[in-house]
């Protein structure tokens, strides 16, 4: 693969790893053959050489499980494609639990593999023996078998996804440097290579743990830090066959699978060894890093109390080699925002080799597209923010994340490194009166407040955690007095200019075409009318709008509308840092306000969806009052340098009142109740508002609004998909997503959101339920419905509206 650097071509990758050589197969089978692919060194010479090869299917949501199990498919097809042996087979896996509590997660994750169309049995500690002959049992708890999971050589893989490429017509050059991007006008142009320029119309960048410096050339953010990774393979021992499941014993920290007749055994460190933070060598290709048994320890013991053999088996290799991760232990995919035509594919935090297969499938197809072909949010690199990219901030949350892979999978679970990076100026007022908080976009928002004798710090279970009593109070004080919160992260966004109407009755499903003052609820669509962004809009002037959505989607809306904008004469300014919001929701939050303030409040002066300046104390703020929790209440956007001055006052003037300072633990129980959907969760890019029912926010009437046609196309069936408000019968159960819905013993949906519902007195979800001839109103009555937590069945009642105050009539008083 030497050769001269051709001048032109239309694809340029960036990085000769397992990743790179995908896309580029995937986009030679896509048709396109004017594909350049640059590799530093030799292909997978950085990290894909010293990878362990595990190929497992089940990942943390539908869509990622499906580019997971073609990873499988491909690998196993590879080689009869292009003759080039991949060493892939499917060996099966065994991951076992030694506590009760890690079986709880490994029966949820079976009970959700259903919903994904995986493979799995939950099996006993013996059945699991059976299978791992050398595997000492007499501690676990139980386990499960997935046995279409797999095994790959990681070198052999890549030169056959290499070979596919070139045989479609992609060129392959070893041995060049990149040493810059060529942009002009917020688009890439080419690459600049220690051999020559190349122009281009894209650049994928596929570099790895290079994947960040890459991207800084580009001025675009790649978010990701190398961590040494260990692993030994042992000389051949007895008792391991070809055919040996891979194990992976999670509360070990280890795995372990066949490799020559001997076992290679590895894993996930709960303090890892970040690497790289002074530079990667220059001359660095098939390297390693130096042993470090200390730090090895952790797993020989554990892996000796697991396998006992090994504590006798010869050691013929000890490999310490660095693999990149991500803040969120999710990897990166998809066009940067800062640049047009500037992809991304990077940070696999381990999982590359089985993840190189669908994400190159994936990501070739959203290039060639122009759009994603399926929802990709969960490792979209739009949902980081650009301060992740920081080094001290990666370097810290390294340390964490890698033992996260195999730490237990808590809800609500939240990181402990690079904490305190992103506040409200409100922050500390909260943590004196008991906040207990969690991290979203960097942001640390106030979850939960600890009552007396509660300690504020999560005690995380999969059962009713510390927490549950204190978010339960809240959540009654804003259904029956008033609640406070504080909603500072809440990303907010101004446009601008004579055309801001135009451009957002366009990308706006809704009519936002209304006076000012007035707040339109709104979605964002892509062509096949899936829901792109979810989000309020107040027109503040003719030519102004307030746009205000969740501080998770700050970069990937704000990139939605900016795509948007083409030659628009407008402005898209992004406010978020300027104003701290706090909600004051509940029945008496207008007996509140009116202590404040002297500004008319009642409903007929002030109806819902309305917002306008009004005097708060002693500062000038932006009522406006809708609600996410779906009682009466206003959002105040206060200038950020008035905002402790506002919260005082309102702290004081709820004495007598019930008020009661709310998390977002209680938000989140009290917006299911209502039904209010949560986009990333209920709602998404596969998702059309006709199917989440949310057909009232949108103007059929408008002539033209992107999505209206796939709409239109939709609305004249009966509709074959469709959203769900489910309870259970049961008080005792909760639910936390990826739960399997079955219709008189169907699988027909699975769960999207959840939580405990502390007014109905028992857990609310919601969910997407399919059926051939249509989900509508008969269907749903006429059903059994029941919901499967952990592999266990529960009675659940089914509605298409929200089992609380359906008509609003709470809201609207």
């Amino acid at each position: 693969m030497a050769g001269p650097v051709p001048s032109h071509a239309r694809v340029v990758i960036v990085g000769g790893g397992i990743v790179g050589c995908s896309v580029a197969y995937h986009l030679t089978k896509l048709g396109w053959r004017d594909v350049l692919l640059l590799e530093r060194r030799d292909l997978s010479c950085g990290t894909t050489w010293h990878a362990a090869g595990l190929v497992g299917q089940l990942r943390s949501s539908h869509n990622l499980t499906r580019l997971a199990s073609y990873g499988a498919v491909l690998y196993e097809r590879l080689e009869a494609e292009t003759g080039q042996a991949t060493g892939f087979r499917r060996c099966g896996s065994v991951s076992v639990a030694r506590t009760s509590e890690r079986l709880i997660e490994l029966k949820r994750g079976a009970s959700m593999a259903k919903c994904f169309g995986v493979d799995i049995e939950l099996i006993s500690p013996s059945e699991a023996g059976r299978l791992w002959p050398l595997m000492r049992t007499a501690d676990l708890a139980g386990a499960v078998w997935i046995p279409r999971d797999g095994r790959t050589n990681p070198i052999d893989t890549t030169l056959a996804l290499a070979k596919g490429a070139r045989q479609g017509g992609a060129m392959i050059v070893e041995n060049v440097g990149i040493t810059g991007i060529h942009r002009d006008r917020g688009t890439v142009t080419g690459v600049a290579t220690d051999r020559g320029d190349v122009a281009c119309e894209i650049v994928v960048n596929c570099a790895g743990m290079w994947g960040r410096e890459v991207g800084r050339m580009a001025g675009v953010n790649v978010p990701l830090h190398a961590s040494e990774h260990f692993y030994i393979v042992t000389e051949p021992m007895v008792g391991v066959t070809r055919e040996l499941p891979v194990l992976r014993d999670t509360d070990g920290f280890i795995y372990a699978r066949e490799e020559v007749g001997g076992l290679l055994m590895g894993g996930f460190e709960p303090v890892a060894k970040p690497w790289g933070m002074d530079g990667i060598p220059a001359d660095f290709a098939f390297s390693l890093l130096a042993e470090d048994w200390e730090h090895f320890r952790v797993f020989m013991e554990q892996a000796i109390v697991r396998i006992p053999a090994l504590e006798t088996a010869p050691v013929r290799r000890h490999v310490n080699g660095p693999e990149s991760f991500t803040p969120d232990n999710r990897y990166m995919l998809g066009e940067a925002p800062e640049l047009r035509n500037f992809f991304v594919a990077a940070g696999f935090n381990s999982v590359g080799i089985a993840s190189a297969a669908g994400a190159g499938r994936a990501l070739a197809e959203w290039i060639v597209a122009g759009e994603p072909s399926m929802d990709l949010w969960d490792v979209d690199i739009r949902r980081f923010m650009p301060f992740q990219s920081n080094a001290r901030y990666l370097r810290e949350r390294t340390r964490e994340v890698v033992g996260l892979l195999y730490a237990m999978h808590w809800p609500f679970r939240q990181p402990e490194t690079a904490r305190g990076v992103r506040r409200s100026v409100l922050h500390d007022p909260l943590a004196v009166r008991g906040a207990v908080f969690g991290v979203v976009a960097g942001w640390e928002r106030a979850n939960w407040f600890a009552t007396d004798g509660v300690e504020p710090r999560y005690a995380y279970t999969y059962g009713r955690q510390n927490w549950f009593p204190c978010a339960a109070a809240e959540h009654r004080a804003v259904r029956d007095a008033v609640g406070l919160f504080d909603q500072s992260s809440l990303a907010k966004l101004r446009l601008q200019g004579p055309d801001a109407a135009a451009v957002l009755q366009r990308l706006g499903a809704n009519d936002v075409d209304v006076s000012p003052g007035r707040i339109v609820y709104t979605q964002m669509l892509n062509a096949r009318g899936g829901i792109e962004c979810d989000l309020t809009v107040t027109r503040l002037a003719e030519d102004a709008y307030l746009i205000v959505t969740i501080a998770a989607a700050a970069t990937h809306d704000a990139d939605w509308i900016r795509r948007g904008l083409d030659d628009a004469r407008v402005t898209l300014t992004d406010m978020t840092s300027a104003w701290t919001v706090l909600g004051v929701m509940g029945p008496r939050s207008r007996a509140l306000l009116s202590r404040l303030s002297s500004a008319d409040l009642s409903d007929a002066a002030f109806p819902f969806g309305t917002s306008r300046e009004i005097e708060v104390a002693s500062a000038a703020a932006r009522a406006t009052r809708i609600t996410y929790v779906g009682e009466l209440g206003w959002e105040l956007y206060v200038p950020t340098e008035f905002a402790t001055g506002v919260y005082e006052a309102l702290v004081e003037a709820g004495d007598g009142l019930g008020l009661r300072h709310a998390g977002y633990h209680a938000m989140d129980s009290l917006r299911m109740e209502k039904g209010y959907r949560s986009w990333g969760h209920d709602i998404g890019s596969d998702d059309t508002p006709l199917e989440a029912g949310l057909g009232f926010a949108v103007a059929f009437k408008k002539n033209a609004f992107v999505g209206r046609d796939a709409l239109l196309r939709q609305r004249d069936k009966p509709l074959a998909r469709r959203l769900l408000m489910v309870t259970l019968d049961d008080s005792e159960p909760l639910l936390l997503g990826d739960e399997p819905i079955y219709r008189d013993g169907t699988l027909v949906g699975r769960i999207t959101s959840g939580a405990y519902g502390h007014t109905l007195g028992r857990a609310v979800g919601m969910g997407y339920v399919a059926h051939p001839d249509g989900v509508d109103a008969a269907f749903v009555r006429a059903g059994r419905w029941e919901l499967e937590i952990a592999m266990e069945r529960f009675a659940a009642a089914a509605h298409l509206e929200p089992p609380y105050d359906p008509k609003s009539a709470r809201v609207r008083s």
